[in-house]
């Protein structure tokens, strides 16, 4: 199996925890740290996670690309965009936009962009150590 495919499935496999976890806390935790906090953190590993699934390999500024998303996003949430008419009937797309714009949610985005940039800076030359050391 080629390092591509193993990489995706991987990250598929990281993706699909995530989500897994991302719905419990949307469906059962209902408190003043996990819910709002961590799993704003989480959402933006999630989707790091997903798109690496996809681009397994050179995606050294992803994180960024994620984190400018999530703030484009939530600035949406700022004007109110669930509220236009065709957004405001589809209960998905509330729930995929979001209705309540909230400063903090951009510091947690950043704080998960942060974690997957790391991943990306000394993950990825720890992977070429043990890779040389294969050799």
């Amino acid at each position: 199996m080629s390092r591509k495919k193993k990489l995706r499935i991987v990250y598929a496999a990281a993706t699909l925890c995530l989500l897994l976890i991302e719905i419990f806390i949307a469906c059962f935790v209902h408190d003043r740290l996990i819910r709002p906090y961590i799993g704003d953190v989480l959402v933006v590993i999630l989707l790091y996670t997903l798109l690496r699934t996809f681009i397994p390999e050179k995606g050294r500024f992803l994180p960024l690309g994620i984190f400018l998303f999530a703030v484009g996003v939530e600035v949406l949430q700022y004007f109110r965009l669930a509220e236009l008419p065709g957004v405001r009937d589809s209960r998905f797309l509330r729930v995929l936009l979001g209705s309540v714009f909230d400063g903090k949610d951009i510091v947690c985005y950043g704080v998960g962009c942060l974690l997957t940039g790391a991943y990306e800076l000394f993950g990825k030359r720890m992977e070429e150590r043990n890779v040389d050391k294969d050799r």
